[in-house]
Formats: C-alpha cells, structure tokens, sequence
C-alpha cells in the first residue's frame, strides 16, 4: 500500500482530529460517507472559493479516506518529488501521445485501492459546461463516481451518492449535475450549479 499523508501511522490520526476540531470550529459538518469500495472517482462542487481545497483536506482528514488527484508532472521532479508524491499526488505528463485519461486508467489499474479526487469544473467562475475528464476516466477504467456536494448555505458537505455510468454520456451527465443543483459553495455569492450542459 503506498505510504500517503492520509494513511501515515499516527498522524493520519492526529490530522483527523484536526479536522474535526476546526470543521465544528467553523460550524461546517459532513454528512454521510465514503463507499465502502476499492476504486472510484470523488467529484467535489460547487467549487467557488480558494478556500475550497483547505475544505477538501479537513473533510478528507474526517473521513480518513486515502485519496489520490492530479499534478502536472513537473511538481513530481527534483528534491520536492517526494512531498507531493506524499500528499496523493499522481504525475500527469501532457509530452506522452497517451493522454490524461488514459494515464489515470493506468494508474487505476496498477493500484489495489484508487480514489481520485477531481473538481468537475475546473474554476471557482461560473461555467454552463463541467470538464468531462472525470467521466471519461470512469467509464474507461470500469469505477464509479461518487458525489460530494457542498451546501455553503447550510454550511455542510454531503458525501456518498455513488453512480454508475452508463452508454448515454449526456444521460449520465444530466444525472451526475442533478445531485448538485441548487447548491451553492462556500462563498454562495459566485455560483449555484444549474441543469445547464
């Protein structure tokens, strides 16, 4: 099993009630959990604040999940390579003919247990479209999506809702966002997610 900073003995522990401390600190709550499966795709919205991704760590830290995502392949190269193989990092190199979806399949099969984080949109603006990598990924590597849906206005984040994706990629997709519509992030003030492809 690769060592992260998620699974490392002790302080995966001590980081766990962390993040606890500070999420009821801030009046913020998780509902529910994460699947009891080997592989999946944990897709994470609205994304509206810079402050999400310190969100993502203490929610991932309370739910003691060991949780992979996405670098460009330079941060993996040179005397910090370790540090971000650590935090989960996995090496996306866009020089290789094979793309990202592709090398996140590869990934996912070489491992044991692969739970990939990603933020469909890919910006804290609004947008009308969501990135399709993270489907892609999941329908070719054979793993299903689970959701984990902020609510900045009740100030919780709901995680768990686990689908399937099937042959109809606009269907799926529709379904996918129907989860999250309504909601707003953590500055509720940027975006809510519409039905909108």
């Amino acid at each position: 099993m690769k060592i992260t900073i998620f699974n490392t003995p002790i302080l995966s522990y001590l980081l766990h009630l962390l993040a606890r401390a500070i999420l009821g600190l801030i009046g913020w709550k998780v509902e529910g959990r994460f699947p009891d499966l080997p592989k999946f795709i944990v897709i994470g919205a609205p994304h509206t604040s810079n402050w999400d991704f310190m969100m993502f760590l203490a929610i991932i830290f309370h739910l003691r999940a060991n949780v992979r995502f996405m670098g460009k392949a330079e941060l993996f190269r040179g005397p910090f390579a370790w540090f971000f193989y650590w935090c989960g990092g996995i090496p996306v190199d866009r020089s290789k003919s094979t793309g990202l979806v592709e090398q996140m399949v590869s990934a996912c099969e070489a491992s044991q247990k692969f739970i990939l984080v990603i933020a469909p949109e890919g910006t804290r603006h609004r947008v009308t479209e969501w990135k399709m990598g993270f489907y892609h990924i999941a329908k070719s590597a054979g793993i299903p999506v689970v959701m984990a849906v902020v609510d900045g206005i009740r100030k919780k984040v709901m995680v768990g809702q686990v689908f399937h994706p099937g042959e109809d990629a606009d269907a799926d997709l529709k379904t996918i966002k129907g989860y999250f519509a309504g909601k707003v992030g953590i500055n509720p003030r940027r975006k809510e997610i519409t039905l909108e492809r």
